[in-house]
């Protein structure tokens, strides 16, 4: 890799941290709880991408990148489902078997 293709990759990664930022500020608190459902399954295809990056060869930089990789998109799918599933309880109605004999 040549020293151009080094500084186009950090531009493109400087970049896409501007504009995730900028794209996750600008959600409103209402939208937060389906965009999360939508990015466990984004995570979902980094899992798969990171378990092709941390299968292949002997132990390499790309091996221990894609373990990392594995172990942050897993907490982002684990947490994310958790929080969903909270917020959907939420919106559950009350049973109505309580102790008033209804």
């Amino acid at each position: 890799m040549n020293i151009f293709d080094l500084l186009m990759l950090i531009y493109v990664f400087v970049l896409a941290i501007f504009v995730g930022f900028e794209l996750i500020t600008k959600v409103p608190p209402t939208l937060h709880t389906p965009l999360m459902s939508g990015s466990n399954a984004i995570s979902g295809i980094t899992i798969v991408g990171a378990l092709l990056s941390a299968g292949f060869g002997e132990m390499t930089i790309s091996t221990i990148l894609g373990i990392v990789a594995i172990v942050f998109a897993m907490i982002n799918v684990v947490g994310g489902f958790l929080v969903t599933d909270r917020m959907l309880k939420m919106f559950k109605k009350p049973s109505r078997s309580g102790s008033d004999g209804k």
